[in-house]
């Protein structure tokens, strides 16, 4: 079992030496925003919970026409909706994409569609069901769908809601079991699914990875993992493709489950009902605790906490104070949480009135938040400009303030090879790559006057960052 550190992150002033989480309005006017997510490009899907995909481009606008309106075949009722959206690894070749609703009899409902051939901003209106899963409750819907490193799809499915999975099916694995085998489908609730979208099964719109932990026992061949509560977003790690899974708790704790890539190709169980995160729930009739994977960090229900939004790990290049951490929030406390490799989690103040219940990564790895509450879309930007690693690898900036032009000297033992220039929201600007050269002089003049972001690679592969103003 891991052990949980928090530490509380302290906002510092603007040019501080740590980074500082903050968010810019970057599209408004969205209705219960569920989902964020990209096909490839400088667009941003925005999922509405009830049930029309809207396209947020990259100057800030909406456009005006969804990109798919399945208002009509989707329910709303507590934790329904439509939750996710994903687009196949071949999107630009062949247009397909899926979608993860509740339709209006509450079950959940993944389905593929198509994107216009004549209009890349709108969608085709007629789609394929894949499956469609029996619901015995309102919440824990799960919700999220990702293409995994594999390619294959995978789909985080909820315990079937009430509380505390009354019926056992997280652990539940067999289909003659009485709460199963009316509504055969459930078995597949609080697991973690995986479907070949690429092929198909007798009888099936999708196939089964020949890897897949049951491929071979009929009923359960898509089941990948066991043990969830209700998965409420996870992502793959696009630099490693490691999977981060954020399991919302019962009463006491909040959890983020890590699996490191390669994916195992044997059962994997979370624990629930048996455990809440780290500790005893319900273990009557459980397997052995070693059988399970526990938590990679986890937190207490303090302070105005009371669920996990999972998000994504930064892979973005403009916030090196972001790099390799995990971004997570709290639909509750709206509180913005990273953890880093050694499993320390900081977290910042409280951004009330959103209620964030989703992360989204666009093209370039940068982050984006949206509140449920306030309809807004938010960039996750660093707002501290630190400077210390800069300074105390011996490198330097001057003049700074500059006007007309800018030096950067480097270490004699390890030269800057590239430079990249962002605004503070975190557009790259200027980008060159350099002959190794102990001083190196750029021209300012295209630059309005402002503070910037300079963002240096050294000839060992680090990255170090800096503010540079211009006068």
């Amino acid at each position: 079992m891991k052990t949980l550190v928090i530490t509380f992150f302290v906002f510092i002033s603007y040019f501080g030496q740590s980074q500082t989480i903050s968010l810019q309005s970057f599209g408004t006017g969205f209705v219960s925003p569920v989902e964020i997510t990209n096909a490839g490009d400088s667009r941003l899907f925005v999922v509405q919970k009830g049930g029309l995909i809207r396209i947020l481009n990259a100057n800030g606008t909406v456009n005006s026409t969804p990109f798919l309106d399945l208002s009509s075949l989707v329910s709303t009722n507590s934790e329904r909706g439509l939750l996710g959206l994903a687009f196949h690894p071949n999107y630009a070749t062949n247009g397909y994409f899926f979608v993860n609703y509740t339709n209006t009899a509450g079950n959940t409902v993944i389905a593929r569609y198509s994107v216009n051939s004549g209009n890349p901003d709108i969608a085709d209106t007629t789609g394929t069901i894949l499956m469609t899963i029996s619901q015995p409750y309102s919440n824990h819907n799960g919700g999220s769908i990702k293409f995994g490193p594999d390619g294959f799809l995978y789909i985080g499915m909820g315990d079937g809601g009430s509380g505390g999975d009354p019926q056992g099916y997280s652990q539940n694995l067999s289909l003659t079991n009485t709460n199963v085998a009316a509504n055969p489908s459930r078995i597949y609730l609080g697991k973690m699914l995986r479907i070949d979208v690429n092929t198909t099964a007798p009888g099936l719109n999708y196939g089964f990875p020949s890897t897949n932990p049951f491929v071979n026992e009929a009923g359960k061949q898509e089941i990948w993992a066991i043990g969830l509560r209700n998965p409420w977003k996870f992502s793959f790690n696009r630099l490693n493709g490691d999977l981060w899974i954020a399991d919302v708790g019962q009463d006491a704790v909040e959890e983020i489950n890590k699996i490191v890539n390669p994916l195992p190709n044997t059962a994997i169980n979370f624990g629930w009902r048996c455990y809440e995160g780290n500790s005893n729930y319900n273990t009557s009739g459980c397997a052995a605790s070693s059988t399970m994977t526990f938590p990679f960090v986890q937190y207490a229900r303090f302070g105005g906490a009371c669920s996990v939004t999972g998000g994504y790990f930064y892979s973005g290049s403009a916030y090196p104070n972001f790099q390799n951490k995990y971004f997570f929030t709290d639909y509750c406390d709206n509180k913005i949480r990273m953890v880093n490799s050694a499993g320390v989690i900081t977290t910042s103040t409280s951004f009330s009135g959103n209620n964030f219940v989703t992360f989204g990564e666009d093209m370039n790895g940068e982050l984006y938040i949206a509140g449920i509450t306030s309809g807004t879309i938010f960039k996750i930007i660093d707002s501290s400009l630190g400077t210390s690693e800069f300074d105390n690898n011996d490198f330097s900036i001057y003049p700074n303030p500059a006007k007309g032009y800018f030096n950067i000297k480097s270490n004699a033992s390890n030269l800057v090879t590239k430079i990249d220039v962002f605004d503070l929201t975190g557009k790259l600007l200027f980008s060159k790559k350099l002959n190794a050269n102990p001083e190196n002089s750029f021209d300012t003049n295209l630059l309005s006057k402002g503070i910037y972001l300079v963002s240096i690679e050294a000839t060992d592969g680090t990255n170090y960052s800096t503010k540079l103003v211009i006068e």
